[in-house]
């Protein structure tokens, strides 16, 4: 069932954020960059897998650089279960239903990893003081579907909510999915026709005017949910797929295997301008960014255009180390790419105007398993080591490696998070058990393109009332390049 905790009225919807007179959101891609600045950011924050028996939260964070609250946490609203692993979140409403003034941007939809739950959070009443609408029940959804382990969460046109579950209550790949959601959060059925299921789940992103959508692969929940271990990629039990879907119709045109050059691939990105059939998606174990686009035949092929190279390293599990992309993004005007190297430790910029092409116009290390005074070094082609200089924020080091990423709507400030998912910082940054995470900011050249670390804004949550906390996924009120999506 899904379950009320507090109902409003629906608020008017006027205005959203300030930026429209429709429906939420903006016009264009182009029109999104000319909105205002953030001021707040919502931020997943964990305590399950961490050893604290505290409910997992949303974190407000204030970063607006006028408020005397800047670069803190302001407000936080705790789950009422234990357990639930928030883990990505997205919109009942953005700039997919702009045209329609009837829609509202209000609930941030939060699936959760581990329990199945999936929350809907009213930001509208107090943006600064979000609270619990409603959640829907596990139990219900997979009675009803078979689903579970839901992961992305997308607003549609048609004012529903598509949601991509990882596998089915056992924790098996086979049966995974997608969840259909009315404006309510009531269940309504899997949107893949039978037959049609993704071989693994993980992300997706649509793009209406080519009647396309395109999922990725992560793995089996039975595997990566107990860490990553290498063996289960021999096993079968991780992938290399994309699925290409007709869209809205759900029947599956094309399996795409990507091969070895593919492993894992995880996020996924069309280029935001709507008219556009080419996007990238980042193998995270292959550390590859892969284009994918459009055949005349309206079949879809892809190419390797970025690759980063594994280094040969001293003291570590195993011989070579692979950057692990977990996480890009693609700036509103299409003209710059972002991704994390999340055991490398550093974060990426390249220009991507020629899309085929890109070309690498920023780098800087803001973390990693290879900074000055880590146990594990790598060792160049002339046999020497050496490690990368990591800046300190506020008079803080910075823990585990760059992970999940946000850009400001302007494209100039780039915002940091640290952790992947509890069971994998465990394995492979465990200090983050006990000191928690962290947010950072970085300043953003758009013309000449680089990065530099803004030194004053430094979220630390290590420092929270319940104990050290993991951050994850962050959020704007008013949307962000990867939780919209123009029709």
């Amino acid at each position: 069932m899904v379950t009320n905790t507090e109902v409003l009225s629906p608020a008017s919807n006027g205005v959203d954020g300030g930026c429209c007179k429709s429906g939420p959101g903006y016009a264009t891609p182009l029109a999104a960059m000319s909105g205002p600045s953030e001021k707040l950011i919502y931020v997943t924050a964990v305590y399950t897998g961490t050893g604290r028996e505290k409910p997992d939260y949303l974190a407000t964070v204030d970063v607006d650089p006028n408020s005397p609250t800047y670069s803190t946490v302001i407000h936080r609203l705790p789950m009422p279960f234990v357990g639930d692993e928030l883990h990505h979140s997205g919109w009942n409403s953005c700039s997919s239903c702009h045209g329609d003034a009837s829609a509202d941007r209000r609930f941030l939809v939060l699936p959760s990893l581990i329990s199945g739950r999936i929350y809907a959070i009213d930001t509208k009443a107090d943006p600064r003081a979000p609270f619990l609408y409603k959640y829907v029940d596990p139990k219900e959804i997979a009675e009803k579907t078979g689903l579970a382990y839901p992961h992305t969460a997308h607003c549609l046109a048609s004012g529903e909510i598509l949601v991509s579950c990882l596998g089915d209550e056992e924790g098996n790949a086979k049966g995974n999915g997608f969840l259909l959601l009315d404006s309510d959060f009531n269940i309504k059925s899997r949107w893949e026709k039978e037959g049609h299921s993704p071989l693994f789940g993980y992300d997706f992103w649509y793009q209406p005017r080519h009647k396309t959508m395109i999922s990725t692969s992560w793995g089996a929940p039975k595997a990566f949910t107990k860490g990553f271990d290498l063996q289960h990629v021999a096993d079968g039990l991780y992938g290399s797929h994309l699925h290409v879907y007709s869209w809205p119709g759900g029947e599956m045109k094309q399996l795409i295997d990507l091969g070895a050059t593919g492993m894992l691939p995880l996020e996924i990105r069309f280029l935001h301008d709507p008219s556009k059939d080419t996007g990238y998606v980042g193998g995270a174990l292959s550390s590859n960014m892969i284009r994918f686009f459009k055949n005349s035949d309206e079949t879809w092929s892809h190419e390797v255009v970025i690759q980063v190279k594994p280094l040969k390293v001293e003291n570590w599990i195993l011989p070579e180390m692979p950057g692990l992309i977990t996480d890009f993004l693609i700036s509103l005007d299409d003209r710059f790419l972002y991704f994390v190297n999340w055991l490398h430790g550093d974060i990426r910029q390249y220009n991507i105007e020629d899309p085929k092409n890109p070309v690498l116009t920023g780098q800087i290390w803001v973390g990693g398993l290879l900074q000055k005074g880590s146990p594990v070094k790598a060792v160049g082609e002339d046999g020497n080591t050496f490690q990368y200089d990591v800046p300190q924020i506020k008079g803080k080091s910075l823990r585990g490696g760059p992970q999940m990423i946000q850009l400001s709507l302007d494209g100039k400030r780039l915002y940091a998070t640290n952790s992947l998912f509890s069971a994998w910082d465990r394995q492979f940054y465990p200090e983050l058990m006990d000191k928690g995470s962290h947010i950072i900011q970085l300043d953003v050249d758009t013309e000449k393109g680089g990065l530099s670390i803004n030194p004053d804004l430094f979220v630390d949550f290590g420092d929270e009332p319940d104990g050290p906390a993991l951050a994850h996924e962050m959020r704007y009120p008013g949307g962000d390049c990867t939780s919209d999506i123009w029709i």
